[in-house]
């Protein structure tokens, strides 16, 4: 009796598990989360030395870029980035940061020196933070961005430009 109510616990501690890791079924772009939500807690060390947090970014809009190296959409997407969104916006008002979806630090590195970008970039090691944004085998091109209170405000995928356009409109309330 005692075995049957442990695995019934055990059952029950899952399932209660799933249903926090995913707080909405992914919609038809993958994604779990939905504007309004609050960003899920994250912390993510730089290929720079820094690190951040969802608690250390109070305060502080920002844009979560989700990319890999091996993502064409990705290399296509972030040199428009860093040109319209980081030397535009990132001025200490707003914060572009990079989430490099399971690639190891040296990778994420390379990565971001050959494609020539500035903003701060870290390893999402097996996804921890990815997967509490979009749903298992969704596609990896992703843009979250969120206000200075910690709430999802815009969310995109893959790079389409009257999409990208829109961001950056969202953006430019934060930092003008």
């Amino acid at each position: 009796m005692i075995r049957i109510a442990s695995i019934l616990f055990a059952t029950c501690l899952a399932i209660s598990h799933a249903w926090a890791q995913y707080p909405h079924p992914a919609d038809e772009r993958g994604y779990i989360v939905r504007i309004g939500d609050a960003v899920p807690d994250f912390e993510l060390n730089c290929t720079d030395g820094s690190v951040y947090s969802r608690e250390s970014l109070i305060g502080t809009p920002y844009l979560l870029q989700f990319t890999a190296s091996w993502c064409g959409v990705c290399r296509k997407e972030m040199p428009h980035l860093e040109k319209e969104v980081w030397q535009r916006f990132g001025s200490g008002q707003f914060l572009l940061l990079g989430v490099d979806l399971d690639e190891p630090m040296e990778k994420v590195r390379t990565f971001a020196e050959q494609m020539g970008i500035t903003y701060p970039i870290a390893p999402d090691p097996e996804g921890e933070l990815f997967y509490k944004i979009a749903g298992p085998k969704s596609g990896v091109t992703r843009n979250v961005v969120v206000d200075e209170t910690g709430t999802i405000v815009f969310l995109t995928r893959l790079f389409e430009e009257e999409e990208f356009e829109s961001m950056k409109s969202v953006i430019s309330r934060f930092a003008p």
